[in-house]
């Protein structure tokens, strides 16, 4: 499968309307040839998980400043379980404290960038935790 096919779904859960993160992810994305459906802000998790099955996306990434995903995170694996994409991946960013990142990576999250994060670094991820270095 070529990398043309990757398809990512970038969203921003809850109240947090800061973007700018998200938007130069999404960018970066998109420029390394990838597929990359917007979400916009303020989205619920049932709605990324709709999202990310009607797009029928690879992967997700989610960007959260507010500090709330270690509640938003469990329910869109969740969601997205429920809809028969377990196979779909899903990558976070934004302000983490490092000692939750082990948790979710348990939980299944295949990434953690934080601020100033490469999106070299990003686009290789990607690739690599989907198989299509």
């Amino acid at each position: 499968m070529s990398e043309g096919n990757i398809r990512v779904l970038v969203a921003k859960p809850g109240l947090d309307g800061h973007d700018r993160g998200a938007k130069v992810v999404a960018r970066a994305l998109r420029d390394a040839g990838m597929e990359v459906i917007y979400t916009g802000l303020r989205q619920t998790p049932e709605m990324i998980a709709e999202a990310a099955l009607q797009e029928d996306v690879d992967i997700i990434g989610i960007s959260i400043l507010s500090g709330a995903h270690m509640a938003l995170v469990p329910r869109i694996l969740e969601l997205t379980k429920a809809n028969g994409q377990e196979d779909v991946k899903l990558f976070l960013g934004g302000i983490i404290p490092d000692e939750d990142i082990t948790e979710l990576q348990k939980m299944g999250v295949s990434g953690v960038y934080g601020p100033g994060a490469s999106t070299e670094d990003i686009v290789a991820d990607i690739r690599k935790i989907l198989k299509r270095a």
